[in-house]
Parts: C-alpha cells; sequence; structure tokens
C-alpha cells in the first residue's frame, strides 16, 4: 500500500471516529435532558407546584386542592412516589419544559403557545375568564335614587349651589343700585335675585325677567355664560355617570362592553394578555386578592381573571360583597404540565379520566369551587 492511499485511508477513519464521537455526545445530551421513564421512577418523581386555590393550597406545611388530590390519587394508583417544590408560575412552566421536574401542578391552562413548549396531561376543568362584579350593584329606579343620595353626587350638588350663590352675589353687589328694580330691595331678596339669574342664566332657559344693565353685572353675565357652558357639560357627565353606578351587571353582556367599566386584572396572565390582545385598557394589580380589593372599595369596576379563582377567593372572602357574573370571556383547559414525550403522561390520563368520569366528580368540583351559577 502507498503512502497516498494510507494517508487517504487515515483520513477516512479519523473522520468517522469525529462522526461516531460527535454521535454518542449528542446521544448522551439528549439523555441527560429527556424526561424519565417508567423504569427509571425508583426515585420520588419531582412534583412542582405554584399555589393557586382551589387547585393548589399549603396548609401547616402540607399542600391541598383538587389538583393535588388528582395527583396523589393518580400517583398512589400507579405506584409511585414523589416530592414537592414550589415555583411561581413562569419559573415552573420553565421547569418544566427543561425537564426539571417530571409534572407542574396549579391553575396551569393549556395555550397553543406552551403547547409548543412542553406537553399536557388531560384537562381536569374547563372553564374560563370571568368578570366579577360588586353584588350590591343595582339597577332600575332603586339605582337611580342610591346615586343620588350617594356622598360623591351630594357633593357635587353642593359645589354647585355655592358657585351660583357666589356668582348671584357678584351680580347682586353690581346691580344693586344700578338696577334696583331687578336686584333691590331687601338684602336677602336681591341676593336671591342674583342666586335666581345665574341659574336661569346657567340652564339657558332665559325667562327675561332678570337682566344686568350696570357695565360690572355685564361682565360676570358675560364671563358666567361661558363658563356656564363647561359647567353644565360636566354635571351632565356626573349625572350620567351616577345613573350609570350600579348597573354593570346589566351592561356587560359580552366582551364588547367591557370598554365602558373600569377594569382590574394581573399582566403577564392569561386574563391580562387577553385584554392586552383586544387592546383594552386595564389596572394592573399586584395580585388577585389586591384587585378583588379594589373592586370592593369600588376603585374599579370589574375584574377580569381566570373563573374558577374568582370563585374560590369569592366565596372564601368576599361572599357578601362581590360576585361573578353569568359571563365567560374565553374558555380555558386547565391541566398538569408535562415535559415532552413524557412517560407518565399515558397512565397519569387514564386515572385522570376515571376520576373525572366517576359519579362523585361533580360534588367534588363544587365542594372546592361552589356553586358555579
Amino acid at each position: 500500500m502507498t503512502s497516498t492511499k494510507f494517508s487517504r485511508l487515515l483520513f477516512h477513519l479519523s473522520g468517522l471516529f469525529c462522526l461516531l464521537l460527535t454521535f454518542s455526545f449528542q446521544l448522551a445530551v439528549a439523555r441527560a435532558d429527556s424526561p424519565r421513564t417508567l423504569e427509571t421512577t425508583n426515585k420520588p418523581l419531582r412534583v412542582g407546584v405554584k399555589l393557586a386555590p382551589p387547585f393548589v393550597m399549603q396548609n401547616d406545611g402540607q399542600y391541598d386542592g383538587l389538583a393535588v388530590d388528582l395527583w396523589e390519587e393518580a400517583a398512589r394508583a400507579n405506584g409511585w412516589t414523589w416530592e414537592y417544590e414550589q415555583y411561581e408560575l413562569d419559573d415552573l412552566l420553565d421547569a418544566v419544559s427543561a425537564h426539571k421536574v417530571d409534572v407542574g401542578l396549579g391553575a396551569i391552562t393549556a395555550t397553543a403557545e406552551r403547547e409548543r413548549r412542553m406537553d399536557f396531561a388531560h384537562p381536569i376543568i374547563s372553564s374560563g375568564l370571568g368578570v366579577a362584579v360588586r353584588s350590591n350593584q343595582r339597577s332600575g329606579w332603586l339605582a337611580v335614587l342610591q346615586a343620588f343620595l350617594s356622598p360623591a353626587f351630594l357633593k357635587i350638588i353642593g359645589v354647585l349651589i355655592l358657585l351660583l350663590f357666589s356668582v348671584g352675589l357678584l351680580a347682586w353687589l353690581f346691580e344693586r343700585k344700578a338696577n334696583p328694580d331687578q336686584f333691590g330691595g331687601h338684602h336677602r331678596q336681591g341676593i336671591f335675585a342674583g342666586f335666581w339669574w345665574a341659574m336661569v342664566t346657567m340652564t339657558t332657559v332665559g325667562y327675561g325677567d332678570l337682566a344686568p344693565r350696570s357695565v360690572g353685572g355685564r361682565v360676570v353675565g358675560m364671563v358666567w355664560m361661558l363658563a356656564a357652558l363647561m359647567i353644565v357639560s360636566f354635571f351632565t357627565a356626573s349625572i350620567t355617570s351616577a345613573l350609570t353606578v350600579g348597573q354593570l351587571s346589566h351592561r356587560i353582556s359580552s366582551a364588547d362592553d367591557l370598554a365602558s367599566a373600569k377594569i382590574a386584572s394581573i399582566a403577564a396572565t392569561t386574563s391580562g394578555d387577553w385584554l392586552d390582545r383586544r387592546n383594552i385598557e386595564y389596572e394592573k394589580a399586584a395580585d388577585l386578592d389586591a384587585a378583588l380589593t379594589d373592586l370592593a372599595k369600588g376603585r374599579v369596576d370589574v375584574v377580569v381573571y381566570d373563573a374558577p379563582l374568582l370563585r374560590w377567593e369569592i366565596r372564601s372572602r368576599y361572599r357578601n360583597s362581590l360576585r361573578i357574573l353569568p359571563l365567560l370571556l374565553e374558555r380555558q383547559d386547565y391541566a398538569f404540565a408535562l415535559p415532552e414525550m413524557s412517560s407518565l403522561r399515558e397512565p397519569l390520563d387514564a386515572s385522570l379520566l376515571q376520576a373525572i368520569n366517576s359519579p362523585d366528580w361533580n360534588a367534588r368540583v363544587a365542594e372546592y369551587l361552589g356553586d358555579t351559577d
């Protein structure tokens, strides 16, 4: 064999060796990153949890909730052992997609975007985004009467009366000598005449029974006429707002009606993303409790969030002050998150379907979520 042929052979062998080495390295990395199979589950499964009542809760250091109950039943039925690790939602999803945990529990909705990163077990609950309002909101004449007697509306009336009195007093000061026939007499009569003229001018009724004659009185009249245009507009808007307060349950029947309400939600969540996609402005609350507190105190009109979580919080803490409208803005399927190609999926789905199709399933859901009406 010539040296040239030997060199070529050596070159091809070295290339083949490099390819085998590269393939072996990639196979090792893939095995390291792949989810554990059922044959390798002799160690406890790593279960990531995100606190989200009623799906995952923590009491005295122990986890419970609807999702936790279903997981533990499935795990015991399949002879698995497990250990919990608590995460925030984004961190939990990252851990699932990176195969750092074997399953993720919480109020996790199965979306197309998340499906590209991970797999999901069979949904445990199909619900959607809900709308919470104050339960004392009323409609009809009762709401009108309540609005007229509200402190905010009475304050507006008081400010308006004070303004009319001030303008009438100025008119009387200028007109009491120049126009005694209309603004003369006793001080109380003259001031009341000025008050009457200010109100008639503001409302543009124009009876013509009173009219300023002095230069100062006419200047006051011109300024008041221009100012009254803006004041009437503001006052009309205030009345309209007062008459519509407490009628949200009748005004909101679809997603399009939300534009007329002051909304609170949580950014970087399914509800926040839904509002962002529709360019609907909303107050960004720190968490669900903060949003519901703002709603209960009247700082916002509605809260948009996951209906099961809203129902749980309202049932637990705001039973007499808040309620959920019979409106779902977008369907959501809540499911366990799994790494891609997880061998836990098939046995887990079988256990979940058995639980969901059992006769007592509706009672179990009602135990956590209460009445869904």
